[in-house]
């Protein structure tokens, strides 16, 4: 029996890829660690409802930690367990900024995503950022209530220069994190999947040397500290390598299997 009881993967660069699939090798070993009673859940920086799909064919039933962990919701009852919110205040200066510098926002409240306008095709929305799209003149409108977080999207070095500027203004404030090499995010204080995970295992009562965590960004790697075992994919940032205790093979290589084999099924 594995010495693991709850493992946490993250979506966009470990578990899935280009082709949003999870491999059937990868779908056999999370189910193989569920069949020895290992809680499996996704940690990612996805909305509810665009974790929701994965978490089904995953036959996931373990609590969902999403937006970074600002939201941790079950998938089967949708129970809300814990949820985060930022000052609007803070979401009205991220706007004023993207108005100023012509960056392109967007913006989380509820479940919906808000933005003014498309800048990339709506392939590339759906698939990275879910079907939830709000398309307004004026993102100031949409803050009837307080967000859960804010998102910049730009290619590199433009993304690199947003993070530095974010940094400089928000950093003591709001969490600021790096979640994909396009996405500069602004997370409420305290946000990270870190912090969610060691919440779902305390509701769990699985002791924090019993928890694995996967994953390959600058915002998995307070989980990959914090984990019992924290693993890295090949194909992961240098920030989430050094966090890691173990580097798994690539995503193409089907990492995530050759983790869970290794450490929770204790396959050779």
């Amino acid at each position: 029996m594995s010495t693991i009881r709850l493992l946490a993967c993250d979506l966009d660069g470990t578990l899935i890829g280009d082709d949003y699939t999870i491999s059937p090798r990868v779908r056999e070993a999370l189910q193989a660690a569920r069949a020895q009673g290992v809680h499996v859940t996704l940690a990612t920086g996805r909305s509810f409802p665009s974790t929701l799909p994965f978490a089904r064919t995953l036959q996931i039933r373990t609590p969902l930690i999403c937006y970074q962990g600002g939201l941790i919701q079950h998938p089967l009852s949708g129970e809300v367990l814990y949820r985060a919110t930022m000052d609007r205040a803070i979401a009205e200066e991220a706007i004023a900024l993207a108005h100023e510098r012509d960056w392109h926002l967007v913006l989380y409240v509820g479940e919906e995503l808000y933005l003014e306008g498309f800048r990339w095709p709506l392939d590339f929305y759906n698939n990275l950022l879910g079907t939830r799209l709000r398309p307004v003149k004026d993102l100031r409108t949409a803050l009837t209530e307080d967000p859960v977080k804010f998102l910049f999207v730009a290619e590199e070095p433009q993304a690199d220069e947003i993070e530095r500027v974010l940094r400089q203004r928000f950093d003591q404030r709001i969490v600021i994190v790096r979640s994909h090499r396009l996405f500069v995010e602004g997370n409420p204080p305290g946000v990270s999947k870190g912090a969610a995970l060691a919440r779902l295992a305390a509701l769990l009562k699985v002791p924090q040397e019993a928890v694995m965590a996967i994953g390959d960004q600058e915002n998995d790697v307070t989980m990959l500290r914090w984990a019992g075992v924290g693993v890295a994919m090949e194909n992961a940032s240098p920030e989430a390598k050094a966090a890691a205790d173990w580097i798994a093979p690539p995503l193409e290589a089907d990492g995530v299997a050759v983790a869970v084999e290794r450490f929770v099924l204790r396959s050779p």
